[in-house]
């Protein structure tokens, strides 16, 4: 599984550019978060990970290459993006889900109880969920590809305390199986719960926590 690389990465343009001179490295089979104030641009860096955005300056590696180099598509199917904010693109969570690629009935629910919903979801239509219930049939999207990287953007903001159970225990089996995930959170119980690793923006700069700050839950297992 791969490594995902920052370097000397500023996330948006010139002067006006949120964060600077990022070097930073988010390894496979940790979960790493990104923690910081409300507009410092976390969620603009998330979106660097996968080129729905693009950085100011500098370059982004994958396992090596730079992003920029690869097709955008093949790049997607390997770092998955699941926005807070969901956009469902069908009628129906069965097609949801099968956006990606096409699955059988039991992975669908499989895929769906893996992120915290009913198999019996599958039958619903999209436009009759909640948000946190479309945030979790998009990371259900995202798991269909199999992806080595999963981009969390605040995936429990919408949650009750079961429903953010399941995301951390998908969590912790999508990085003990070698993959990696990087999260933004405004929810410290949640980050202390799931993350190997922590990076703070502070200012306009991304700076990691040191381990006495940083928590690794499995460790203290």
């Amino acid at each position: 599984m791969p490594a995902i690389a920052f370097e000397g990465v500023c996330v948006g343009p010139g002067e006006t550019a949120l964060l600077v001179d990022i070097d930073a490295t988010f390894p496979a089979g940790r979960c790493t978060a990104v923690v910081g104030p409300s507009g410092a641009g976390k969620t603009s860096l998330l979106r660097l990970f996968n080129r729905f955005a693009e950085p100011g300056r500098g370059r982004i590696l994958l396992d090596g290459t730079p992003i920029a180099e690869m097709d955008v598509l093949a790049l997607r199917r390997r770092v998955g993006l699941v926005p807070q904010r969901p956009v469902l693109l069908t009628n129906t969570v069965s097609d949801e889900v099968q956006v990606g690629r096409e699955l059988g009935t039991d992975r669908i629910r499989e895929l769906l109880i893996r992120a915290g919903l009913p198999g019996e979801f599958l039958e619903r239509r999209c436009a009759g969920l909640s948000g946190g219930e479309a945030q979790r049939v998009c990371l259900a999207r995202a798991l269909a590809v199999e992806p080595e990287v999963l981009l969390l953007d605040e995936p429990t903001s919408a949650l009750d305390g079961v429903a953010a159970g399941a995301i951390g225990a998908l969590i912790r089996s999508h990085v003990g199986t070698g993959g990696s995930v990087v999260l933004v959170s405004h929810d410290p119980g949640f980050v202390a719960e799931v993350a190997d690793d922590v990076w703070t923006v502070t200012g306009n700069r991304l700076v990691r926590q040191s381990p006495q700050s940083g928590v690794n839950r499995r460790e203290a297992l």
